[in-house]
């Protein structure tokens, strides 16, 4: 047998074995895998006749970041808002005022992961949405690569929200 022939087919053991193994291999817990900044692609709302309705319209702007120490901060806001007519944030319009308020929402604090149940709980201490301050709010989610998606039922309405973001480069 000539050298070649023994490496490849030492080669092909050695692959054979990985792929035998593979299985065995574990995969990082879900809470590891969401480590990082993550930047928002869509915001749907999933009606129950199955139609969406982008709730921050269809480019949403924003950055959720979540640290290995169970500390989370979110903020996502409609593309393209228009500026205020005064360079003084405190000084907008009532109508100013309620296009910020319904184009964007944050919130940061805790978060747990419970990996049996494949859910994020955010354990919320501050949000510009006050009815949320103090609140838990817990969501199924997955991670498939670099995307991050989760569903929060919908408050009014029916159907669902989605959340989908992908990892930061």
């Amino acid at each position: 047998m000539n050298r070649l022939s023994v490496h490849l087919r030492t080669a092909l053991l050695l692959v054979g074995l990985a792929l035998s193994w593979g299985g065995a291999i574990a995969q990082p817990a879900l809470k590891d895998q969401i480590v990082g900044t993550w930047t928002y692609v869509a915001v749907d709302m999933i009606h129950p006749d199955g139609t969406r309705t982008p709730l921050y319209g269809p480019s949403p702007r924003g950055q959720a970041s979540f640290d290995g120490n169970g500390r989370y901060v979110l903020m996502v806001a409609r593309a393209g808002q228009a500026r205020f007519a005064s360079t003084d944030r405190t000084k907008g319009t009532p109508e100013e005022n309620q296009a910020v308020v319904q184009g964007s929402i944050a919130h940061f604090g805790r978060y747990t992961v419970d990996e049996a149940n494949k859910t994020i709980t955010f354990h919320i201490e501050t949000s510009t949405f006050p009815n949320w301050n103090r609140t838990e709010q817990e969501r199924p989610f997955t991670v498939t690569g670099d995307e991050f998606t989760w569903r929060t039922p919908a408050s009014t309405g029916g159907g669902v929200s989605e959340v989908v973001l992908k990892r930061a480069q």
